[in-house]
């Protein structure tokens, strides 16, 4: 499948248009044209580019040139150190998946969901003519399991109005509890052939995340060895199983728009957990985007990965 060729082995550039002070500042220089080079250098074929709707539209959702402008500039440096992308709406009107945030009320309001399905249609006509290269996330870690029929309608009426200006893009759409693959049978069957299914997987989320302090989730104060998460390449297998099948029996491939480590946890123990991830990522053909290029308390170039750069980013 050419998804698969094309979307096999990514980074996100977290930090930039998502996750920010939204400054011009950070717009401009959180990311240049030489983090682009050093990724393709590494050996990435694709980055996955989140993105919040406040840089893009106004609150009465007419449209803004800043965020555009940035992911126009984004565009000219995939095609010119030829790298795919994945554009993921990361936050929309009404709704976040932070903790804490006072983004709600997007499953329940038709004005959300209109302003939503409007700043997709002005993705797929500035970026829907390059459906080989330029795929499309509509929404980054629906939350809570009650939003999942709400979800699945939204969804399948916003592809529609994206497939009348972008037929052929590639679309990715995950379920909830953060795009838990345990949960993507919940998902509808594909609105059509050019659907892909999506999750994220930080699992054990104790060994991933410790230490994080953002999350009610997690003691920041306590540590996790690999060996003692219980971590393996079995228990990935079964993890992933039920959206293996899923795919499957919808004729349909999967891919993991977000995984990664921690930088509480040393390169070395990262590194296992890696390699064990990795295994099952390649036996079946799941494509991904590790979490992420730079900082956010995941990022690879962090200095705790500067001896082991070079092999974990074989097991990317």
């Amino acid at each position: 499948m050419l998804f698969q060729q094309n979307f096999h082995k990514g980074i996100n550039l977290g930090g930039w248009m998502s996750q920010c002070d939204y400054s011009q500042k950070t717009l401009d220089t959180w990311i240049t044209e030489e983090d682009f080079r050093k990724i393709a250098a590494w050996g990435f074929d694709h980055v996955r580019i989140p993105v919040d709707y406040n840089i893009f539209q106004a609150k009465d959702g007419s449209f803004l040139t800043a965020g555009f402008d940035c992911l126009d500039r984004a565009v000219k440096l995939c095609r010119k150190h030829q790298l795919n992308m994945i554009l993921d709406l990361h936050k929309t009107a009404g709704f976040s998946f932070d903790e804490g945030v006072a983004e709600e009320g997007f499953f329940d309001s038709a004005a959300y969901q209109e302003q939503f399905c409007q700043l997709w249609e002005e993705f797929a006509r500035r970026y829907g003519i390059d459906p080989e290269h330029i795929a499309f996330e509509l929404l980054n870690e629906v939350t809570d399991q009650s939003y999942i029929k709400a979800w699945n309608r939204i969804a399948d009426t916003c592809i529609s109005r994206i497939r009348k200006i972008a037929p052929d893009t590639m679309i990715l759409v995950g379920s909830f509890n953060n795009n838990g693959a345990k949960e993507v049978p919940y998902l509808d069957p594909p609105h059509d052939s050019n659907i892909i299914y999506n999750f994220h997987c930080y699992e054990p989320l104790l060994f991933t995340h410790q230490g994080a302090t953002w999350t009610v989730r997690i003691d920041p104060e306590a540590r996790m060895t690999f060996e003692e998460s219980g971590t393996s390449e079995a228990y990935f297998e079964e993890l992933f199983a039920g959206a293996i099948k899923k795919a499957s029996e919808n004729n349909t491939v999967l891919y993991c728009g977000e995984y990664g480590m921690i930088d509480v946890a040393s390169a070395a123990e990262s590194l296992k957990w890696f390699k064990a991830i990795h295994a099952v990522f390649e036996k079946h053909g799941i494509g991904r985007s590790v979490w992420t290029y730079k900082g956010l308390d995941f990022g690879l170039t962090d200095p705790k990965y500067d001896q082991l750069r070079e092999e974990i980013i074989k097991y990317l």
